[in-house]
């Protein structure tokens, strides 16, 4: 399945995020965290902002890396995401819901106070 994006920049803020995330978890790849921020902001019940996000700073992950095994699910969870939200699947409107979804995700990670280690962060899928 064709990716909808070949690589996936990341804001400053997004990168501070990530920073703080990899602190407190011990997680120290940031395509690790990065498919959990997108896979927690997929779960939410409304739609990002769409809000423009300037991709300023050096992070860049490739899909490849940022998928990895799972790039077909994630594709498909993207484009079924899009649909009930009354999207297009044009890779273009993927594209920029990845990147919406992705630092809403890590927003909400770095902001939540419950996430102090690995665990909490496995914890919310059981919620």
């Amino acid at each position: 399945m064709e990716p909808p994006i070949e690589r996936i920049k990341i804001s400053q803020t997004g990168k501070d995020q990530l920073i703080k995330l990899k602190r407190i978890t011990k997680i120290d790849q940031w395509n690790i965290l990065c498919r959990w921020a997108f896979c927690r902001s997929l779960c939410e019940p409304t739609p990002p902002s769409p809000i423009p996000i300037k991709l300023d700073s050096n992070v860049e992950i490739a899909w490849q890396v940022f998928a990895g095994e799972m790039s077909d699910a994630l594709i498909m969870a993207l484009k079924q995401r899009c649909y009930n939200d009354g999207l297009s699947t044009e890779k273009e409107t993927l594209s920029q819901q990845l990147i919406l979804h992705l630092h809403r995700g890590i927003g909400y990670l770095a902001g939540d106070p419950n996430i102090k280690k690995i665990e909490d962060l496995i914890q919310l899928v059981g919620n």
